[in-house]
């Protein structure tokens, strides 16, 4: 393809962009939304007007945004949001992973779904989407009790999940008849290699930002931080997204001028965020929801029901108000990437499992992507937050 139909295409892009924006805030419909729908259109499922070289972009693009938006989430872990909502943070978190993956589990065993499927699935379903769920937020304008406490634990959530994922696939495995420790080392690796990661990068990070020009840490300072932390964190096989929340949280706790460095970030996020949608929208296929059947379906039930229920418990526990406790559990709907990546090593694991693995996640992936963020939207407008920040 020529080159200047690259740059054609992608300064299309970053326009409709930009009206999916306005859109949304005149209809209501969040941005995520109509990016993806309009990947649909644009891919292989739809018109097929997207160059397959964008596609090809999926990767590195997916990679970068998504390390942005969890560096911007460790950021909104700092002493004092943890004083004054940490403890409900964590036990929200906490309950909700523990029910999804009780309820999702046990009923995938109930319709038939043989133990190594529903332990895998129920796994899967712990994960959550942070870069769709961040934007609504943005979009919104929302801020307020419920919103910090949402983010902290979409920020958090993803480290609940690879662990709860890892037992899980250990577990699997076993009963395939090939259990061994060395899965459990590599997901622990995984977890805490990341947390590692976050705190070698974050350190010096924090202490030396802003110093060039005091106070006012410039654009590539800012970028060079996510940059590395996502080159070394896939370098060293551990989770990039809980690499850069751990480098975030470290920064906006220890850094004097932190403030800049997480506006520079802001500043330049929005552009990757609308590639990353777009392409998350072309690489789903409709005929993957041909495929779903039965367990797929109960999937999307049971993980919807499981949210539900993990955040009034755990807003119970938390001692959250009662409007709180009705609306947590819709606003953590969302689900993607991270959910894919779990699928794709489960299936490399066991690859008697990869296809009903994959072509379940991709299908209700789509779902849970185009009704998740209109759920977390509702959400914030039901409990008074939208339009607060």
């Amino acid at each position: 393809m020529e080159d200047h139909a690259h740059f054609i295409t992608l300064g299309c892009l970053l326009l409709i962009g930009l009206a999916a924006d306005q859109i949304g805030r005149k209809t209501r419909i969040p941005r995520v939304t109509l990016l993806i729908l309009f990947g649909f259109a644009v891919g292989p499922s739809g018109f097929v007007l997207l160059p397959s070289a964008f596609q090809e972009w999926f990767g590195f693009l997916s990679t970068l945004a998504l390390t942005m938006v969890a560096f911007l989430l460790g950021g909104k872990l700092s002493t004092q949001a943890l004083q004054e909502n940490g403890k409900a943070i964590f036990i929200i978190s906490f309950v909700v992973v523990i029910v999804t993956l009780a309820v999702v589990g046990a009923g995938l065993m109930l319709i038939g779904a043989s133990a190594i499927v529903a332990l895998l699935l129920a796994g899967i379903a712990t994960a959550t989407d942070p870069a769709a769920t961040q934007d609504v937020v943005r979009q919104e304008g929302a801020d307020g009790p419920f919103t910090r406490t949402l983010l902290g634990i979409v920020a958090i959530d993803d480290a609940w999940g690879l662990m709860a994922f890892s037992v899980c696939l250990a577990l699997a495995k076993a009963i395939d008849g090939d259990g061994n420790a060395a899965i459990i080392g590599v997901s622990l690796w995984e977890v805490g290699g990341a947390v590692v990661v976050g705190f070698i990068i974050g350190v010096p990070s924090a202490f030396l930002t802003g110093r060039l020009k005091a106070g006012e840490p410039v654009q590539a300072e800012a970028l060079g931080i996510v940059f590395l932390c996502a080159g070394v964190a896939m370098w060293l096989e551990v989770s990039f997204l809980l690499a850069a929340m751990v480098a975030g949280a470290v920064i906006v706790n220890f850094a004097s001028h932190h403030e800049h460095a997480f506006h520079e970030i802001e500043h330049i996020e929005w552009p990757f965020m609308i590639l990353f949608f777009v392409l998350a929208g072309a690489s789903f296929q409709f005929a993957s929801l041909e495929l779903i059947g039965a367990i797929g379906i109960a999937y999307i039930g049971l993980r919807v029901a499981a949210r539900f229920l993990g955040g009034w418990i755990g807003c119970s526990i938390a001692r959250s108000s009662r409007i709180h406790r009705a609306w947590m559990g819709p606003a953590l709907v969302p689900q993607a990437g991270v959910a894919l990546g779990m699928a794709l090593i489960a299936g490399a694991t066991l690859p008697e499992t990869k296809d009903i693995l994959l072509t379940t996640v991709i299908g209700t992936t789509i779902v849970f992507e185009l009704v998740g963020p209109i759920m977390t939207q509702v959400a914030l407008g039901r409990v008074g937050e939208a339009g607060k920040a």
